[in-house]
């Protein structure tokens, strides 16, 4: 199924499967929509890994998923605190993983902790994590920098996961 919105976004749904959409993001507005549709749906426990190069709007996502949890504050990179944490209609906990060598860094980092299972934990970096990341969670792989389109593939790596799926059009 394929659709257009408002905001420059087109959407790819692999037929045989309800777990995996890729959307085609012309603009920053776009993938701030985009977002905004991810945060409308999200829950408290979730876990949302951003996979993409440098530049390629993983915090400009974010932007837009704290938009769509209701949050107010200005949502910036936590690249050299690591961590953020947002009020919203439930918390948003934005990290930042970048400067980190390996899932070691980051539990002793104190990153990853209880208080997340309260919230919406958003991962920019998930590789530094290694064997620690989660098998259950949203994967969204950013392809693409500068001021191209980029190319968004959203993957519900459990059934819980799906609804995020279905929130985009």
């Amino acid at each position: 199924m394929a659709g257009r919105s408002a905001g420059a976004v087109s959407t790819t749904r692999a037929a045989a499967s309800p777990d995996r959409v890729v959307v085609a993001s012309a603009t920053p507005a776009a993938t701030l929509d985009l977002g905004a549709r991810l945060g409308a749906v999200a829950v408290a426990g979730d876990l949302i890994c951003l996979w993409g190069d440098l530049g390629a709007g993983k915090t400009q996502l974010t932007k837009g998923i704290a938009t769509g949890l209701a949050v107010d504050a200005t949502v910036n990179s936590p690249t050299f605190v690591l961590m953020s944490e947002y009020a919203g209609r439930v918390p948003l906990f934005h990290v930042d993983l970048y400067r980190l060598a390996d899932a070691s860094d980051a539990l002793a980092g104190g990153v990853v902790d209880d208080r997340q299972s309260d919230g919406v934990t958003v991962v920019e970096w998930p590789d530094r994590l290694g064997p620690v990341l989660p098998a259950g969670r949203l994967d969204i792989r950013i392809d693409g920098t500068g001021d191209e389109p980029r190319s968004i593939e959203v993957v519900a790596t459990d059934p819980r996961y799906r609804r995020y799926i279905e929130a985009i059009p």
